[in-house]
């Protein structure tokens, strides 16, 4: 017996882990993916489910749908995390999962949480297991895995993306929590009005956020006269290190639309206005950072491409150096969205492509076009721009779309430069 034997490790599990459901019935958001009728659903249902990867932002509920997934199987269930397991252990369990799919013929389940931390030695020696259906693999990530894990990895699973989970569904879980045996019920707790909504807000879509919070604030909160545990405001907003919004939701709302049409009116200061009062209200910087970057490329645009640059560079910088130093630099990139010259013409050619590419069926790539490799006819006919200065007229939309037109520059900032430029090419064709 060492020293640790000898320690209490009877401490109760985090509330989250306690509340995790083991049902898709209660299993909380992510309708897209399984509500009634939905491709996983029913894959889960007939346990038919193949490998695949979930990924999406912390606290949605990869891993709870991994495990209720792999525990409401006939199958064997192994568990590892990426960080802290290596080849070895892959290897031990794939051994396993090949005797026990030989003698009993029961499949296995491998569940990795933070997949992308896998390099591509640790990747590679499961997946000729996956290949051959040894295991059955189920990834949990919160990068894309298009981008931080390998191709043969992500080309052999299929991948669902995890959205945010909405303030409605946050709420209801915290409900849940405050009244089950297994949650907080014993602390006869009591919240006050719009406690459980500030933490659904605050938590951004992170469940495992609220109910860490939530169970913060009624543990440390003592017995009233009344052997009650009343968590007020107050403590709410130190649980989770956010200040309550001093507005109700809509005037909120109503803020930020004031903000966002100020961008697009060219309104520096109604801009800058609304930005101070919606932070002086307790919204997060972030939210600032991210409508900026969205309107400095959906109402500036190519009118002035460098808004685009300079908003994506300020959130950067808020990130580094946070509040208030971060605002900054926040400012600055407010100012220049507001006072550059507009135009909404890459949305507007971003619905028209999207428009023709969905209506569309007959999409057949031009001759000239296709990739020459691993193709039994001959391609030829493909002009290359730079033997011609570095643009030649022809064909690169199909046949049926070859005289549509999506981007259409406006007459505004440095955008009229590409309209003389289309007349130059135009007549030079």
């Amino acid at each position: 017996m060492d020293l640790f034997d000898c320690m209490d490790n009877t401490a109760p599990r985090p509330l989250s882990v306690r509340m995790r459901p083991d049902s898709l019935a209660d299993f909380v958001g992510q309708r897209h993916l399984v509500g009634e009728g939905t491709l996983l659903r029913r894959a889960i249902q007939a346990d038919r489910l193949g490998s695949c990867i979930f990924y999406g932002p912390p606290g949605t509920g990869k891993t709870t749908l991994a495990n209720i997934i792999a525990k409401s199987t006939h199958a064997h269930y192994e568990q590892l995390n990426a960080v802290s397991s290596g080849v070895g252990d892959a290897k031990r369990i794939i051994e396993e999962a090949k005797e026990r799919l030989r003698m009993y013929g029961k499949r296995t389940y491998l569940v990795l949480d933070e997949c992308h931390r896998w390099n591509k030695a640790q990747s590679d020696c499961v997946l000729g297991a996956i290949e051959a259906g040894d295991i059955i693999f189920i990834g949990s990530t919160t990068e894309n895995p298009f981008v931080s894990m390998t191709n043969a990895i992500v080309s052999r699973c299929r991948i669902f993306q995890f959205k945010p989970l909405s303030s409605a569904d946050i709420v209801g879980a915290l409900r849940r929590a405050l009244s089950a045996p297994q949650g907080l019920l014993g602390y006869n707790p009591v919240v006050e009005d719009g406690v459980l909504e500030h933490f659904a807000w605050a938590a951004a879509g992170d469940l495992r956020t609220a109910l860490n919070a939530l169970e913060l604030a009624v543990m440390t909160t003592p017995l009233d006269g009344n052997g009650r545990t009343v968590v007020t405001k107050a403590i709410a907003e130190q649980s989770i290190q956010k200040p309550l919004l001093s507005v109700d939701e809509s005037m909120y709302y109503d803020m930020i639309s004031a903000f966002c049409k100020s961008l697009r009116g060219s309104d520096a200061d109604a801009a800058l206005y609304w930005s101070e009062r919606l932070l002086q209200a307790g919204c997060d910087p972030m939210l600032i950072a991210r409508r900026l970057v969205v309107h400095s490329a959906e109402d500036v645009g190519m009118a002035d491409p460098r808004a685009l640059m300079l908003s994506v560079s300020a959130m950067t910088a808020y990130q580094n150096l946070g509040y208030p130093e971060g605002i900054i630099p926040l400012s600055e990139a407010i100012i220049y969205v507001c006072e550059a010259s507009k135009s909404n013409s890459v949305v507007n050619a971003m619905y028209a492509a999207r428009s023709a590419a969905t209506e569309q069926k007959d999409d057949v790539v031009p001759l000239a076009l296709r990739d020459t490799n691993y193709k039994v006819e001959k391609v030829s006919g493909y002009l290359y721009p730079h033997d011609f200065g570095g643009w030649v007229e022809q064909q690169y939309l199909p046949d049926s779309l070859k005289d549509a037109t999506f981007y259409t520059p406006s007459a505004n900032g440095e955008e009229a430069h590409l309209i003389r430029a289309k007349k130059e090419k135009k007549n030079k064709g």
